[in-house]
Formats: C-alpha cells, sequence, structure tokens
C-alpha cells in the first residue's frame, strides 16, 4: 500500500469527496442525509467548513475530513464537529488516522478549544478511530434518526483540544468564522 498525502480540498475536489460519501448516503446510516448532494452543494460544503482536508494515495482522492460550526450561537465559537470520510475499499488503511490527525492539527492552530463528533450506532470502526485520537464518550442520543426502515442512535464524543488553556476569560482570540 502507498502512502496517503493529506492537502486542504478545493472546489476542483467537490465530485471525488461526492463520490466518497455517496455510498454512505445511499446504502448506511453512517449518513443521516437521504440524498447525496449535488457536486455543486459539496463544493459549497467544502467553501463554508472551517477546516476540509482530503487524503489522496496514487493521485486518487480517498477519504476526507473536515471541521464546521456546531453551533450559530456566539458562546460555540470555540467548538467545532468534525467528519471523516474514507472510500470503500480503503479502511483500515490508515487514511481516517491520517485525516484526523491533520484536521485536529489545524483546529488547534486556528484556536478551537473542543472537538465533538457525532457517530450513528453502530460503528466500532468509527468509535475505535475517535477513542484511539483520545475522544472520549459524552452520551448517546436514542433513537434520534430514522433510516432504511429503522432507528438509530447517536454516540457523541469530544476532544479537548487545549486541556492546559484556562476556562472562560482566559481565551484569547476567537477562532474565525
Amino acid at each position: 500500500m502507498t502512502d496517503v498525502s493529506v492537502r486542504p480540498a478545493t472546489a476542483a475536489d467537490a465530485e471525488a469527496c461526492r463520490a466518497v460519501y455517496a455510498p454512505y448516503v445511499r446504502e448506511t446510516a453512517v449518513s443521516f442525509e437521504t440524498e447525496v448532494p449535488t457536486t455543486s452543494q459539496m463544493a459549497g460544503r467544502i467553501a463554508h467548513a472551517h477546516v476540509w482536508l482530503v487524503a489522496e494515495r496514487d493521485g486518487e482522492v480517498v477519504g476526507y475530513a473536515y471541521a464546521g460550526e456546531h453551533r450559530e450561537r456566539a458562546a460555540y465559537r470555540w467548538t467545532c464537529e468534525t467528519s471523516v470520510y474514507v472510500a470503500r475499499g480503503c479502511h483500515r488503511g490508515g487514511v481516517g488516522r491520517a485525516l484526523y490527525r491533520e484536521l485536529l492539527v489545524r483546529v488547534r492552530e486556528r484556536g478551537y478549544r473542543l472537538a465533538l463528533a457525532g457517530v450513528a450506532l453502530p460503528n466500532q470502526a468509527s468509535i475505535g478511530l475517535h477513542r484511539s485520537l483520545g475522544f472520549v464518550d459524552v452520551g448517546v442520543f436514542h433513537r434520534i434518526g430514522q433510516k432504511l426502515g429503522a432507528w438509530h442512535d447517536v454516540a457523541w464524543l469530544e476532544l479537548d483540544l487545549a486541556p492546559e488553556a484556562e476556562d472562560g476569560a482566559g481565551a484569547k482570540v476567537p477562532p474565525p468564522r
């Protein structure tokens, strides 16, 4: 297996990201979307994200990860939601880990304090990846989403990006929006 390179995504990566994501939408409850976004919609998501990265192997996009807004209210500006998707046939090859490691570096650099991840259950591979990167379990929303004829739980995990930082007034500069 060749090495994976990780780089910032551009609008030109929208179709490749869409291709990675489509099977998750069509065939699984990993994503709660029911319609595959268009390439244009995916390009908009890339542009709107705080950070969006793609992983390439042999010049082909084999995964992507992003961090985005958790909630609109100003008090949440130090928190981001993260997600990673890996192309079929590329699981267990280090793609998700490479993407997440770089993503976490970049959100820390931007001043985020907390990263959150929601994982539709069951998904032991994703739970394992998050835990291996230091995320800890926060809780589970039970039967929160209905897809493919069944109700699904979502586990939430968090990662303290700045455990040494002061609380409250110790925060320096808010992350850019």
